[in-house]
């Protein structure tokens, strides 16, 4: 082992922009491609988008124009504009804002002058100009580095322009989702309500809030009137839906949707849970009460503190007793004014309570739940860190992960190569049951269903979740994408906020192989295969179908650090049901006639 020399010598003083760009994961979270909704290139889009909304929550321009074109993002807003002296300093200098002064912005969720800083350090192109009174300010920027400055006088209106280029260095070949940011330009419309949002020439406004992302999501499924209440600091809404197990939230700070929830969404549960008991004098279980709902809740507050700087987790608990008492008042009160919904809720409870106490009757048939620290499950190859078990080794509890594989050749493959400390192996039997349409029961009368709940620690809802990611790992045949459509089914039907959480995953492996003796290459479909047959002058072509065919020596590299998988996302829960209903439910005419009219 070289022993290398510690001395003043190796002592670094980075600036703040450098350590940005050295330690990009401590301010966005990760970087990623684009693939995800959470990779950094959103991030940094929200980051700048969270000024422009700050403005119009403190009554200054009520819209906001994104354009997204290629690789490149511009974000116009119509408020007060950075004052013309302070350009430089509030993208480029740390701690430097105006969202320390609660008199000059009240909820916003930037409060660590880190945000717009972020952005301009990792772009390869930053240019900021702010109007205001007719005069401007701009300033460009190069990796957080500043090119030029100019002022000058126009007749634009106040307000502030942002337009950046994600660096390729830090980000690779990323490419924007559309998809991804229309739900988050909704998000925007929804949380604040005569916020007109022009995205890409088209227009988001919402009329009603939370109500209108409730309805988008819900549909006519909901078994009730939503149930809406909207003050000063929060509002929120909620509804039971038809044929859905477990509970589901989108819940909002200041307009930062906090995807790992927090104490606001804590208390709204308990409120909830208060409010109903409260109406119909009962002492309801907490599971009764809230399984098969939809709810939403955004609120606003002062000084938000934040599990990270992503913002995914609000840790505030001074806000507990005013969040549930409110919450819990306005229950009673729709409730009392709304006879027929009330009836229609009780009766949900209800049957919530008969299948609870019928589901346990058939879990005292199963075979004891086995601890999350030992377990002793058959075709589980489990890893050492999971996920929420030791702050010590956070980064590989965060980065553990459970591949679902078909059959002992798949997950031999697997097994052989993946790292122990963060990679688990699931193998299944073959083709799961399909679970479309039937009760919770049938988890516990079924082995293999049950064991794969277990390993992954989701009895008792997703906060019990073992691994970082849930990987369905299948071959690249008609049976490995039955059984792919089988077990989205099985997290659809049971466990849809381990979606909604972001967690489900699936693994995409090369399906050719083209090589000679000098070069190999592997391509994810036919038109890469074609281009490397046309580079690889005498090469073979070797077709996997299944992952028991890749040699475990290179199989090792799809796995790795260069992974590729793709998210299970919902777009809304009413298209996911009749999707659902579609593809697995028992409609076998139509679903003939819409396979022989597409079949190719």
């Amino acid at each position: 082992m070289v022993k290398s020399t510690y001395d003043e010598s190796k002592i670094q003083t980075l600036s703040a922009l450098e350590h940005i760009r050295k330690r990009p994961g401590m301010y966005i979270g990760r970087l990623g491609n684009g693939t995800h909704l959470d990779d950094g290139i959103y991030i940094l889009i929200k980051e700048i988008i969270d000024n422009s909304i700050d403005e119009f929550i403190m009554g200054f321009g009520n819209k906001v124009v994104v354009r997204v074109k290629d690789k490149s993002v511009s974000v116009r807003d119509y408020g007060r504009g950075i004052p013309l002296g302070k350009v430089v300093d509030c993208v480029s200098v740390i701690n430097t804002g105006a969202k320390y002064s609660s008199d000059v912005f009240q909820f916003s969720v930037g409060l660590n002058g880190v945000g717009t800083k972020a952005v301009n350090a990792l772009s390869s192109q930053f240019t900021v100009t702010a109007f205001r009174d007719g005069k401007y300010a701009s300033a460009t920027f190069s990796k957080g580095a500043l090119v030029s400055e100019r002022t000058g006088k126009g007749p634009e209106e106040d307000g502030t322009m942002v337009s950046f280029t994600p660096d390729a260095e830090l980000f690779g070949d990323y490419a924007f989702n559309e998809d991804f940011l229309v739900t988050r330009i909704w998000s925007y419309a929804y949380l604040n309500t005569g916020l007109s949002i022009n995205f890409n020439n088209k227009a988001f406004k919402s009329a009603h809030g939370l109500l209108d992302l409730l309805d988008k999501e819900v549909g006519n499924e909901g078994l009730y009137a939503t149930i809406h209440h909207q003050s000063k600091q929060l509002e929120f809404a909620f509804t039971h839906v038809v044929g859905s197990y477990g509970e589901n939230y989108f819940s909002y700070v200041n307009g930062q949707h906090t995807t790992d929830g927090g104490t606001h969404q804590a208390a709204y549960k308990e409120g909830i849970l208060k409010g109903i008991n409260e109406f119909f004098k009962k002492n309801w279980a907490p599971q009764d009460v809230r399984d098969g709902i939809i709810g939403t809740i955004a609120i606003k507050v002062q000084e938000p503190v934040f599990e990270s700087q992503t913002k995914n987790k609000l840790s505030n608990t001074e806000i507990r007793s005013w969040i549930v008492a409110e919450v819990k008042d306005a229950i009673v009160d729709f409730l009392l004014k709304n006879s027929d919904e009330a009836a229609k809720l009780n009766e949900k409870i209800i049957n919530n309570e008969t299948l609870r106490k019928e589901l346990n009757e058939v879990k005292k048939g199963a075979r004891a739940s086995a601890k999350k620290v030992s377990l002793n499950i058959p075709k589980l190859k489990d890893c050492k860190y999971h996920l929420g078990q030791s702050a010590s080794h956070r980064d590989e509890c965060d980065r553990s992960v459970i591949f679902l594989t078909e059959g002992d050749s798949a997950s031999g493959t697997i097994t052989k190569t993946r790292d122990v400390m963060t990679q688990a192996v699931f193998s299944l039997r073959g083709k799961i049951l399909n679970v479309y349409g039937k009760k919770r029961t049938e988890i516990y009368k079924n082995a293999e269903l049950y064991n794969m709940m277990v390993a992954l620690g989701i009895e008792n809802g997703v906060e019990g979740l073992r691994y970082g990611k849930v990987i369905i790992a299948t071959d690249a045949d008609t049976d490995g994408f039955h059984i792919r459509n089988l077990l989205m089914t099985y997290f659809l039907t049971y466990f849809e906020d381990l979606v909604l959480a972001g967690r489900l995953y699936i693994l995409e492996t090369p399906l050719f192989r083209v090589r000679n003796k000098k070069q190999t290459a592997y391509c994810y479909n036919e038109q890469q295969r074609d281009v490397a047959v046309s580079q690889i002058k005498g090469s073979e072509i070797t077709r996997f179908k299944g992952l028991g065919e890749i040699d475990p020596k290179e199989f090792g590299q799809f796995i790795g650090e260069d992974i590729r998988l793709v998210p299970v996302s919902i777009v809304g829960m009413q298209s996911m049901h009749k999707t659902l209903e579609f593809y697995m439910g028992s409609n076998t005419p139509q679903r003939r006639e819409f396979i022989m009219e597409n079949l190719i």
